[in-house]
């Protein structure tokens, strides 16, 4: 793979990218106001104005700055992607628009929506005041329980719809602090039930990792999913990957159920999101 970085510059955007590449396809949508070109997944996304309405443009083809492998294979995994975001529309899911082949590469539009990642979970410190993440943290209990609702509720259609989320984690989620909402943007990598683990180590945060999601020739199944809704509790309202009650900042009640959800034997977790979700409305005091 090339280690050069070269420059491109799109509507006065910088582009950073390891070979030259043609998005002159974006000029048909609108002008280029904002770039993602820092992921690792083979894609490089856009915020676009069309001058009446602002997008969300997600393109693999190129050769991104932070990505190991061939683009061939970034745009396999965004062409198989399209028919989960189809199928699992919901209101707290970015809503795919359009999706299209190009002459190199794949292109998905999305609606725009005005959030923040909440990707960084670290030690909370003066100097990090204006990261998302933290910011989150400092909202009151309320608006971080809603969070937690949107998320859950989604998961539970997922599961609904016949599928295993995979690669669920806080770099999932977008948050307007404005409107105080979150929404679930990338499942890219959610998967058809059943599904087998063929990795080992699969994709994703250990923070919000099922054991299966380690284990070679496991199912990671809805009771894997189970788990990944507690570890997201634990990191919303919690002490992450410490799921200790003494970093815990929600009532007693909740903090069983959440342990419960991603206790490490999927034997003791809850046989569904639908029934971890009954006994987490059930919580109370």
């Amino acid at each position: 793979m090339n280690d050069e970085i070269f420059t491109q510059s799109l509507d006065n955007i910088t582009v950073r990218i390891r070979d030259h590449h043609d998005f002159s396809f974006l000029k048909q949508l609108g002008q280029v106001f904002r770039v993602f070109d820092a992921q690792d997944s083979g894609n490089i996304c856009f915020g676009v104005d069309t001058g009446t309405e602002k997008l969300f443009v997600k393109y693999a083809g190129a050769q991104t700055i932070n990505y190991q492998g061939q683009p061939a294979d970034a745009i396999d995994r965004l062409t198989q992607a399209m028919p989960v975001y189809n199928a699992c529309r919901h209101p707290n899911l970015v809503e795919l628009r359009e999706h299209f082949p190009l002459r190199a590469g794949y292109a998905a539009i999305f609606s725009w929506f005005p959030g923040e990642s909440l990707h960084g979970f670290r030690a909370m410190t003066p100097e990090q005041h204006d990261v998302p993440t933290f910011r989150h943290r400092q909202l009151p209990l309320a608006q971080r329980l809603d969070s937690l609702e949107d998320i859950f509720a989604f998961h539970e259609h997922v599961a609904r719809q016949g599928y295993v989320a995979i690669d669920f984690y806080d770099a999932s989620l977008l948050y307007d602090f404005t409107r105080m909402r979150t929404m679930i943007c990338d499942i890219d990598a959610y998967a058809p039930r059943p599904y087998t683990n063929t990795m080992g180590r699969m994709w994703g945060s250990s923070r919000f990792m099922s054991p299966e999601e380690l284990e070679l020739g496991a199912a990671i199944d809805e009771v894997s999913n189970v788990f990944t809704m507690g570890a997201t509790a634990f990191v919303l309202l919690g002490g992450g990957s410490d799921r200790s009650l003494e970093k815990w900042e929600g009532n007693a009640a909740k903090f069983n159920v959440a342990r419960k959800a991603a206790d490490l034997d999927r034997n003791q977790r809850y046989p569904s999101i639908a029934a971890f979700r009954q006994a987490w409305h059930a919580a109370k005091g």
